[in-house]
């Protein structure tokens, strides 16, 4: 569920002012009108359809998530599930169902700190995953096309290019708003003001209340939630998205540009002075209309293309002569690439075509969010380097001289020329750089045995129509 989709769709059309004013309008829609709409009267029905919670529960089994409190995996819930069916669907609709605390788990962040991660048992995370495919419907009209994340048909490659278009239009500043613990954070009394503004079955608003106040079980302590949306359940992505929905608006009323991914937040100007306004200006209506703290240590002005400064889901902006082009962050940079030399260390004793097979699955997923990026003199770099700790990584599972010998030998090296790199003292890198490995185990070679390109990959994605691909979804109201 957290991850976005990279899927685009054509024959959309950009919301005009009209389309914009009906959505101040849909907020005050009456009881009688928000009846009509969508059966929302009967939304929980909608909700425990059988269809709808197949749905749901596929939906979760192919997100391998983990147990939550109770112990019970994806597949081991189901056979309950199937037995308790219209025990479980009658104590939703009669109040009763509790649902349980969800279960902390802590994953460290790139730049330090910990991540929380709340993981709800896997009958609730159905449940949560039901309410959302429902409530995704209702809400989906309503939100900006500033907003990128965790929605359907849209994705950060499209979130950067709209930064780029912003930056092409003379908005060369950014105000990057960080938010402190953002989904621990969510006020709840706020939250559900918001839900019953288009939700009028207050069956759906107390279970969806039940689950914001289930409290968190750490460290074998259950702890009250008294505010917050634990980042890990299928609905808490949504929640968050209505929750920030009013901010985007409100700098859509202001004439402010920006664009939002979850609560990465850019917000974009022409002028550093105007920058140092929106900073400003945001902080208060963030702070004191939403009750969310805003991180004055990250939250900062900045040029567009200082990269040192601005970095946005991974990417930087650069310019050249030919105009402005979207680069992979130097930090997203560097830490793929301690991935990779983790990946073929020498000393990890496995077989080099697994070892392979490890490095193109990689690959595969960093080159498909980074295809946006003009990187191919990097990758390019890459290739080189990675032919040659493969080169290494064979020549240290070659270990003794006479078979490193013996191996050169039938891979065409003449025979002193054998004996004399098979007995070097050189160092693992040096030898694996020199023209006898080389001409040994050649580039054909390593791609016989399952070398995986980095460029070719890249250039495969990224020349072929990507544009078209992934094009910024319109929707209209």
């Amino acid at each position: 569920m957290l991850k976005a989709e990279y899927q685009g769709n054509e024959g959309f059309l950009q919301r005009d002012s009209v389309e914009h004013k009906g959505y101040a309008e849909a907020q005050s829609t009456d009881r009688r009108e928000g009846k009509e709409r969508d059966g929302a009267s009967d939304l929980l029905e909608a909700i425990l359809d059988r269809d709808n919670l197949n749905r749901a529960y596929k939906r979760v089994k192919r997100n391998h998530g983990a147990a939550g409190i109770d112990g019970v995996t994806v597949d081991e819930a189901l056979p309950w599930l199937k037995e308790h069916r219209e025990e479980l669907l009658q104590s939703i609709r009669d109040g009763s169902y509790m649902p349980s605390p969800v279960r902390r788990k802590e994953i460290p962040k790139p730049d330090g700190g910990v991540r929380k991660l709340g993981i709800p048992t896997v009958v609730d995370r159905v449940i949560q995953q039901a309410i959302a495919q429902k409530l995704q419907s209702i809400w989906e009209p309503l939100f900006s096309d500033s907003s990128y994340g965790y929605r359907p048909k849209r994705s950060a490659q499209q979130a950067i290019q709209k930064v780029k278009e912003y930056v092409e239009e003379g908005y060369r500043y950014a105000v990057s708003v960080d938010l402190s613990k953002y989904f621990d954070t969510l006020n709840h009394e706020l939250l559900m003001n918001l839900l019953h503004k288009q939700i009028q079955d207050m069956r759906v608003l107390r279970l969806v209340k039940k689950y914001l106040k289930s409290g968190v079980m750490e460290n074998g302590v259950i702890c009250k939630t008294e505010e917050g949306s634990p980042q890990g359940g299928p609905l808490s992505p949504l929640l968050a998205n209505i929750y920030l929905n009013e901010f985007d608006w409100e700098m859509y009323r202001r004439g402010v540009k920006l664009v939002r991914y979850a609560d990465d937040i850019v917000v974009f100007a022409k002028s550093k002075r105007a920058a140092e306004r929106l900073l400003e200006s945001g902080r208060k209506y963030l702070e004191g209309r939403l009750k969310l703290k805003m991180n004055a240590e990250k939250s900062k002005v900045t040029s567009i293309f200082a990269q040192k400064n601005f970095k946005f889901l991974g990417f930087c902006l650069g310019k050249n002569g030919n105009g402005i082009f979207i680069r992979a962050h130097r930090k997203s940079l560097a830490k793929a690439k301690k991935t990779l030399k983790l990946l073929t260390k020498r000393n990890r004793g496995r077989n080099v075509r697994r070892v392979m097979q490890e490095v193109k699955i990689f690959i595969r997923g960093w080159i498909g969010y980074f295809r946006v990026a003009d990187m191919k003199r990097t990758l390019m770099s890459w290739d080189e380097w990675m032919r040659r700790r493969f080169r290494m990584y064979i020549w240290k599972q070659w270990k003794k001289p006479r078979t490193k010998v013996d191996n050169l030998k039938k891979l065409g090296i003449p025979a002193d020329k054998a004996y004399q790199w098979g007995n070097s003292r050189l160092g693992y890198w040096r030898i694996a750089g020199s023209p006898v490995l080389k001409g040994s185990i050649t580039n054909a070679r390593l791609a016989a045995a399952g070398y995986f390109s980095i460029l070719r990959y890249y250039e495969s994605l990224h020349l072929c129509g990507w544009t078209d691909m992934y094009r910024p979804v319109r929707t209209v109201v």
